[in-house]
């Protein structure tokens, strides 16, 4: 059986919009027929559409990797199983076997075949890999290769075996090859990301095996010791076994509570250190000081088995709106005299070109130097245990707590660096304004409601979905599985999704590209264009999903603000909600909605910039009267 395409994949494929092909199908009596779908979503063969369109001129000249890439992912139930099927076949090419394909990938083989005689099988390989990681609608989140690579160097895997127990694609492990790891060993609920993972170590010949299912319920590895376990844990997700591990082994710090799913995954991955290897877990900042996890970190820190925590900057991990941390921890061995410092390092505003070298130095110096003194003021201290878990048994372990304030110096070289940084985004305000003029004669055009949009079908509208904590609502799905969940707070501030997944909500709506967002209950109407972010429609939102050959996102989203529409869309009935239903949007030609939605894109750019100064000054401020109460900053007198 050849594999199939969907009218918007043809659409991609020739590089026009959706409504190219309805005309299409309308005028040529030689277009394919559907070979399967539904009339509302027809399916075709994708070779017959292929020889169509090159016949007729319309199917652009693809690289072999391009080419073969758009067939697997049409081919194919997800890109993930698509990906792991072909690199099956290139592992076979490398060690000169000539595997019978699966039936619907032999339409394939030709450009598999090509590829691979153009490349090899390990460069055709990471060619597909490119693809298949590139960020778009949909697409896993893998951990980004170098915060992969600083996780791998605090772990000090060189020479060393290496597990990831929720290893994804592989991205730790493949950092972990990268250094020199003498075995790479994993375990990955999603079974074609795992394969995947093993794909890759196995065309690099890299030692190790990469199995499918739950670690925390059914754990691959149990029994075995690795000289370092690094970890990209799902967050949020509390469902993870707490009643049916409630008496597991690996809880030796005590039973990780329903909500604190990320310390389950911290225990588990000590129970496969040997004695005095570190593990390092990328983990939400919120594990650090919750209650209910402050018995574990606790006993953590007495133990010995917590020595580091680093706060990141936000962006270098998915949720990219969220300052994630890294915990590092060790193994302690029997022989080894108790720590009685833990390193907290807050590097939140590093440069994240500078970040691995200088958290990696500093870790490395006080790890060897066992409890070295440590104290740079705003960045990094070794904080006395006794400290922490004296202080009414809360046990916070977040950095920027922890650090002393700074003196008159560092005073003085933060004021001017954010004076530099608000002058250059104030600076930046007037280009960002998009070019208008007046409109000359008749302005009046035609509206149309969100409501007339959704009948006849330029728009799709989902919404509002619900929050629910009764554990009797059959209805509700279960918590985000790690996915961050869109808020109303994130429409209106501009940020990422950054709800952790913990919520139980009516129905999981994940976002794709494109989409407005508009919450329902605000002072102001506000609306979000979803770009490349990855999470689900929080509670309390309306997303509308335009069709690309009727609607310009961005047009649509700059309609919806309008002061008209904050009357016609609300209701004053207790509080400010808005039926955004009742919203109108104008008629026009989808060329002029683009010209529009480039000017509305250009005005969220704006609002953009100038929140951001808004902080920025805020910091500038109290900065500044810091210095000049201390003295390190000292007033001019303008008339001198």
């Amino acid at each position: 059986m050849n594999p199939t395409i969907t009218a918007a994949e043809i659409a991609r494929l020739a590089g026009v919009g959706r409504a190219a092909v309805s005309n299409w199908r309308k005028r040529y009596a030689d277009f394919p027929a559907p070979v399967g779908g539904t009339s509302a979503s027809p399916e075709f063969d994708l070779t017959q559409v292929e020889r169509w369109l090159r016949g007729q001129g319309k199917l652009p000249e693809l690289a072999t990797a391009d080419r073969l890439w758009r067939r697997v992912a049409a081919a194919s139930e997800t890109s993930a199983a698509g990906l792991a099927a072909v690199g099956e076949l290139l592992l076979a090419r490398q060690h000169g076997q000539r595997r019978t394909a699966d039936p619907h990938l032999k339409p394939l083989l030709p450009d598999v075949d090509a590829l691979t005689d153009e490349l090899g099988p390990q460069a055709a390989f990471d060619e597909l890999w490119q693809r298949f990681s590139a960020p778009g609608p949909g697409r896993q989140f893998a951990t980004p290769d170098d915060l992969a690579d600083l996780m791998v160097g605090l772990a000090d895997v060189p020479g060393g075996t290496v597990l990831d127990p929720a290893a994804g694609s592989g991205a730790t492990l493949r950092a972990a090859a990268r250094a020199g790891c003498i075995e790479a060993d994993g375990q990955e609920l999603d079974e074609d990301l795992a394969r995947l993972a093993g794909l890759w170590l196995a065309l690099r010949d890299v030692p190790g095996e990469v199995g499918a299912g739950d670690s925390l319920r059914a754990d691959a590895f149990a029994g075995r010791t690795f000289d370092a376990v690094v970890c990209h844990p799902p967050f949020g997700v509390t469902n993870w076994g707490h009643e049916e591990l409630g008496y597991d082994p690996r809880w030796e710090y005590g039973l990780p509570p329903r909500t604190e799913p990320e310390l389950a995954w911290v225990q588990h991955a000590l129970s496969h250190l040997r004695p005095g290897g570190h593990a390092v877990l990328l983990m939400p900042p919120a594990a650090a000081g919750r209650r209910a996890g402050r018995r574990i970190r606790s006993r953590l820190l007495r133990g010995g088995a917590l020595r580091a925590v680093i706060a990141l900057p936000s962006g270098m991990a998915a949720p990219h709106g969220v300052p994630l941390h890294l915990w590092v921890l060790r193994r302690p061995a029997a022989d080894a005299p108790s720590p009685v410092k833990v390193l907290l390092v807050d590097a939140a505003e590093i440069a994240v070109t500078e970040l691995p070298a200088r958290v990696l130095d500093l870790w490395r110096s006080f790890n060897a130097a066992h409890d070295a003194e440590v104290e740079e003021i705003g960045f990094a201290r070794a904080v006395p245990i006794v400290d922490l878990v004296a202080e009414e048994g809360e046990s916070d372990v977040t950095p920027a707590r922890r650090q002393f304030a700074l003196g008159g110096e560092q005073t003085r070289e933060q004021y001017l660096r954010l004076m530099e940084q608000l002058n250059a985004l104030v600076g930046g305000l007037p280009a960002l304004m998009p070019q208008v003029t007046p409109a000359a004669g008749d302005t009046s055009v035609l509206h149309t409601s969100v409501t007339e949009l959704v009948r006849t079908g330029a728009l799709e509208l989902i919404g509002p979905i619900r929050s629910t904590t009764d554990a009797g609502d059959t209805s509700a799905a279960d918590g985000a599985g790690g996915l961050p969940v869109l808020s109303a707070d994130d429409v209106v501030e501009g940020s990422g999704p950054s709800g952790d997944g913990s919520q139980r909500l009516s129905q999981q709506v994940e976002l794709v590209a494109g989409d407005v967002v508009v919450p329902v209950a605000v002072r102001q109407l506000a609306t979000r264009v979803i770009d490349d972010e990855k999470g689900l429609l929080g509670p309390n939102l309306y997303l509308l999903r335009p069709n690309p050959a009727a609607l310009d996102p961005w047009f649509l989203a700059g309609q919806l603000r309008t002061s008209a529409n904050q009357r016609q869309a609300a209701s004053l009935s207790g509080s400010m909600r808005f039926d955004i239903r009742r919203a109108q949007v104008r008629r026009l030609p989808l060329p002029e909605q683009r010209e529009y939605g480039a000017a509305f894109q250009r005005l969220e750019t704006l609002e953009s910039t100038i929140r951001h100064a808004a902080l920025v000054s805020a910091d500038v401020v109290q900065l500044a009267i810091d210095g000049l109460a201390g003295g390190s900053l000292l007033p001019v007198n303008p008339k001198q």
